[in-house]
């Protein structure tokens, strides 16, 4: 292949070729991920069972769920599938579309949990005004948004950058295709794309994380001025948790799309995708839902029926 000519495939080098625990980090890679495909269709199945759960706060949590698992079924089948066969070809057109699925889910979550942080405001601040501040119509619409919002960056991105001349070097080392790591193959001047992509970040990434910063800040604040010490110190557990899931989410995303190309390393950016690829999907039905007690009322009455 010439200087500049388009690929017919690119070469995923995956995850583990650089490590000696192979074998290890597979099988905990595999289980994580089998986990997180079972616990969120699980809490999908008992948000839409349970007719005390037909609320908006677990609708979004419903739609966390539904990201989560397409996010890790677009990415691990094509991982365990190469480290199985050996073979680690992509086709361009594979590539767009896990560039697309990946950044349509991965952008729609950001858009989701500064939603679901709105919703939590709502239930925490203004309990009484609840079913007018998050009627089922701006729930929709929220949801909607980031689905839309996600798709169009998605496409956006993943047209983008296909459109470049690939050089002779077409190895991605990576585990999938992700519009960073593929840019840096590109034998045309990419300073605008990786300009736009940066505006773009902003936009996904540091407006929605500072709306859930604002959301649990009220929420803080609302929570030291209760007077009942357990209340206080539950609520503060429950957010402090969600704070963690939200910070591991987009620290790592932050760090991936909005770093520095000269500081970027490949390594790096793999150990950050893999934070919020296959490890945060397993947590967020841990954190936001399997504490609940309205969630594990209807646990216990599935699996009495059972």
């Amino acid at each position: 292949m010439k200087n500049g000519n388009t690929t017919s495939y690119f070469i995923l080098l995956g995850l583990f070729n650089h490590t000696e625990a192979k074998l290890f980090l597979f099988v905990m890679v595999v289980t994580t991920s089998f986990a997180s495909l079972v616990g969120n269709a699980f809490m999908i199945f008992l948000i839409h069972q349970d007719a005390r759960l037909h609320t908006p706060m677990y609708f979004l949590l419903s739609q966390l769920s539904l990201m989560d698992m397409m996010l890790v079924s677009t990415i691990v089948p094509k991982m365990v599938t190469d480290y199985l066969t050996g073979e680690k070809f992509i086709s361009p057109a594979g590539c767009g579309l896990q560039i697309f699925f990946f950044i349509t889910l991965g952008g729609g979550e950001c858009f989701l949990l500064a939603a679901m942080s709105y919703d939590r405001y709502v239930a925490v601040c203004h309990p009484l005004r609840y079913p007018i501040l998050m009627n089922w119509q701006l729930c929709l619409r929220m949801t909607l948004g980031s689905w839309v919002l996600g798709s169009a960056d998605g496409l956006m991105q993943a047209a983008a950058t296909l459109s470049f001349p690939f050089c002779d070097a077409h190895e991605i080392n990576h585990f999938f295709c992700e519009a960073p790591t593929l840019v840096r193959l590109a034998c045309a001047d990419t300073f605008v794309f990786e300009y736009v992509m940066y505006i773009c970040c902003v936009l996904m990434l540091l407006v929605p994380f500072s709306l859930i910063l604002i959301s649990y800040s009220l929420i803080l604040a609302a929570i030291l001025q209760m007077h009942f010490r357990e209340a206080r110190k539950k609520a503060f557990t429950t957010c402090s948790s969600h704070l963690f899931v939200v910070g591991l989410f987009y620290g790592a995303a932050i760090f991936t799309y909005m770093q520095p190309k000269s500081y970027r390393s490949a390594h790096h950016d793999k150990v950050a995708s893999v934070f919020y690829t296959i490890f945060t999907p397993i947590l967020n039905p841990l954190i936001y839902s399997l504490r609940n007690r309205e969630v594990k009322l209807a646990l216990r009455k599935c699996l009495g029926q059972c």
